[in-house]
Formats: structure tokens, sequence, C-alpha cells
């Protein structure tokens, strides 16, 4: 190995998927450090299940990244100097980098409705819902704000796990409307079988501590949970990155920043456009493929450019229905769905699959 490879300073921000996959393939020969105050890896795809009490312990960053390279950091990144080639941490300290992996994802989006921050928990406060639901004097009404995968797979699963609570999902379009026609009728079905009551068309303007006031009326609740939509972490845009109309830094083939080509950014705070396929979403199903191949390029293992193609989205339904939907290259839906038990079985076969690309 020579001295300039040796002594390169890796610097990877953030231990989502991308960035954990990017530090544990680049740190199989080089020396990484690895920036994330979380001292044990978020599993996102299944909080759905901490927020319902059937959740676990997920393992240690430390151990996720045993036998490697890789100096965990436990701190958070507040600031880059892209000039000095600097990120400065929340505890008054400095890294210096050759080479700044930006791997700091997404955060739930508030767009500034009035008391959702407030009185309104996020899906990243899984575990705090689960202890709101389990210490309240007596069953209430529960609200789900969102009709995309997270806002129905939330809505189902607490369903399911608290039949005594009356839970509502509530979206400003159709629940599940990014689904094929079959897909989003077996959605709806399945909230129906486990009674949840479905707003559709229902902007919400503002969240109280006693429930939501949105543009077809109001829907009263003890607990809202926020799942409307997700943002990237500001600090690419602060730092100076050149950035989209969502805040995510624009990057090209290689995964490189445009305006910053020693910057690569991963994961949701990306975007990644390719040809035929458009602008790649915010999710799990990229974030990982992104990490797995700027850790090979990093390594050395490959020149070639990024590429990804869609193969299927995938919903869990409560503790025994899922839907897994086919879907074309570029992310449209085909026509042909698996439901119930086999919709279940590949929705776990998939996230058991994160999960082992993580170990």
């Amino acid at each position: 190995m020579s001295g300039t490879t040796t002594h390169q300073r890796i610097v990877v921000l953030g231990a989502g998927y991308a960035g954990l996959s990017v530090a544990k393939r680049a740190g199989k020969r080089r020396p990484v450090t690895l920036v994330a105050p979380e001292e044990r890896l978020l599993h996102r795809v299944r909080l759905h299940e901490t927020a319902a009490g059937h959740g676990r312990q997920w393992p240690t960053i430390g151990h996720l990244v045993r036998g490697r390279q890789v100096d965990h950091r436990r701190a958070r990144a507040v600031g880059i100097d892209l000039a000095d080639h600097r990120v400065r941490l929340d505890d008054g300290t400095t890294l210096g980098y050759d080479t700044l992996v930006y791997a700091l994802g997404s955060r739930t989006a508030w767009h500034d409705v009035p008391g959702a921050a407030e009185h309104a928990y996020s899906a990243e406060q899984a575990a705090e819902i689960d202890r709101r639901l389990r210490t309240a004097d007596r069953p209430g009404t529960l609200a789900v704000v969102g009709g995309g995968p997270t806002g129905i797979e939330l809505a189902t699963e607490l369903a399911e796990s608290h039949p005594q609570w009356r839970v509502h999902i509530v979206a400003a379009g159709q629940v599940g409307g990014i689904y094929s026609p079959r897909g989003r009728a077996h959605v709806l079905r399945a909230l129906d079988r486990l009674g949840v009551t479905v707003h559709e068309q229902a902007t919400v303007t503002a969240v109280t501590a006693d429930g939501l006031r949105t543009t077809t009326g109001p829907v009263d609740a003890e607990v809202t949970v926020w799942a409307a939509s997700m943002e990237p972490h500001p600090l690419a845009a602060e730092a100076g990155l050149a950035v989209d109309a969502r805040g995510r830094a624009v990057v090209d083939d290689r995964l490189r920043s445009v305006s910053h080509p020693d910057v690569h950014v991963v994961g949701d705070a990306a975007a990644v456009t390719l040809p035929g396929i458009g602008t790649l979403r915010m999710g799990c199903a990229t974030a990982l493929p992104m990490g797995r191949y700027l850790g090979k390029l990093l390594d050395g293992a490959t020149t070639a450019p990024y590429s990804f193609k869609y193969v299927a989205q995938c919903v869990s339904l409560g503790r025994h229905d899922g839907l897994l939907q086919l879907i074309h290259a570029d992310d449209s839906m085909r026509p042909t769905v698996l439901t119930g038990t086999a919709g279940r079985l590949a929705k776990a076969a998939i996230v058991g699959g994160v999960y082992g690309a993580l170990k």
C-alpha cells in the first residue's frame, strides 16, 4: 500500500444505511473516521415496529464495523469548511479530511404547519410513541399524518397492536396513491380490516394538543404521529455545496458533489439523476446501494459510474399482512403485486437483507 493511500483521510458523516455501508467497505483497507452521535444502528425501516412495542435493541455501530479500520467518533457535525477541508463537531473539535463522505440523510419535514413540531411525534420518536401508548391512563384516539409507506406502516402496526385505540390516517392526497390500483386497493382493505379511519384529500393546517385541523374538518386525537414527508439535513446547503430545490446535494455519476468533487454525497442527502430513471427518491432502497457502490469506489474495487434500477416497493400492513408492489426500472408501477402472507414474507426477506448487508 502506498504512503499516499495509507494516510488519506476519509471522513464519513452519518451512520445510516448509506454512511455505514461506505465506512464498512472502504474501511477494509483504508482508515475511516465515521462521525455519528448514535451509539447504535437506527434501523429506520423497522421504526413502525418499535412504535407498536415490537422493537428490539440493534447492535452498536462499533460492533457493526468490527474488523474494519473504522474509528467511530460519537459526535455531531455542525459545520463544514469546504475550502480548508475541515468538519466542525459539536464537541468543539474539528476533523481534517482529504475525502469527505456526506451521508447525513433526511429528517421529518414539518412544513411549517403550526403546532406540528410541538404536538406531534415523528417516526424517529418511535420509542416515545410506544411509551406514550403503554402508559396512557386509558385508550383514546391516535392520528397518523401521511398516506405514504411510513404512514401506512405506522397506522396498520399501531391499530393491530393497540386495538383498543381508535386510529385515523390523514393524507393530503390518496392513501397509498403511489401504488398501482391493485396495490392501493389492498392497502385500503387492510386499513379497513384493522378499523383504521381513512381521511383523504385532507391537508393538515394545524396540530394542537387535541388533534388536527384539516381542510376537510377537524380530526380529534390525543396522540398525533407525523409521517407526511422527509427533508434533507440542511448542513449541505449551509456549507455551500450545490443543492437542488429540495436541498439535496447535486452529484455526478461517481456520486461526487458537482461543486466540490472532493466531497461525495450518498443516501437521502444526494440528488442522483440517472438516464432513463430520473432523480432517485429518498429511502433505504436507494441509500444502501449508493453506500455500497461508493465504498467500492473509495476502496479501488471499481471505477465504473454509478448505476441503479428499481425493482419493487414493499410495505408492512401489520404483523400478518404486507404488500410487494413490482415496479419498472424507472419507479413506475407494474400491475403485479404480492399481498397477504406472501407480501409479508417478501417484505421480511427484503428488510432482513438490509440488516444482513450491515452486519
